[in-house]
């Protein structure tokens, strides 16, 4: 089961997004505190529908407390300092991929530590970065796909409509 990692996230409606993502790829998420909002704010719960209830969700009281309580995760790191693309990660399907907070993403600190473990999303001139939503959801589809889609349903049905 692949892992999303938010770092101290601060919009409640990014997160209840990427919680009804993880819901439906059957991806856990894990909190890094302090967070921009509590877990039963109206806009989580709004951005999330119905599905939060059925989140795979952990909170952690920060960096330190996650590492120590997942020793041994393979982690990637998502910022616009990273050489790489994220398209050139060979992604575990039990790997953690971590995002950070919408203002200013992941520390440095952090990041100089995992340097090879960097990755980003390649974008157009000056522009900062995507939003948080949409940023989880091109890592993670990617790593899923490389992980052949595992449990989820890789194929629909149209019914024919009959008007009047």
């Amino acid at each position: 089961m692949l892992n999303i990692v938010l770092y101290e996230p601060e919009i409640p409606a990014n997160t209840g997004n990427i919680g009804r993502t993880c819901v439906a790829t059957g991806t856990r998420l894990h909190l890094i505190e302090p967070l921009g909002f509590k877990l039963n704010e109206k806009a989580l719960k709004r951005a999330g529908m119905d599905y939060w209830k059925d989140l795979d969700v952990t909170t952690y009281i920060d960096y330190q407390d996650f590492l120590e309580k997942n020793p041994g995760a393979k982690i990637y790191m998502a910022t616009t300092k990273a050489h790489k693309v994220y398209t050139e990660v060979d992604y575990e399907s039990d790997c953690y991929i971590m995002f950070g907070k919408e203002s200013a993403g992941i520390p440095e600190e952090i990041l100089v530590e995992h340097e090879e473990d960097c990755m980003r999303i390649p974008m157009n001139g000056d522009i900062r970065s995507l939003n948080l939503g949409n940023s989880v959801a091109i890592v993670l589809y990617e790593a899923l796909r490389q992980n052949g889609f595992a449990g989820m349903n890789l194929s629909g049905e149209l019914h024919e409509l009959h008007w009047k």
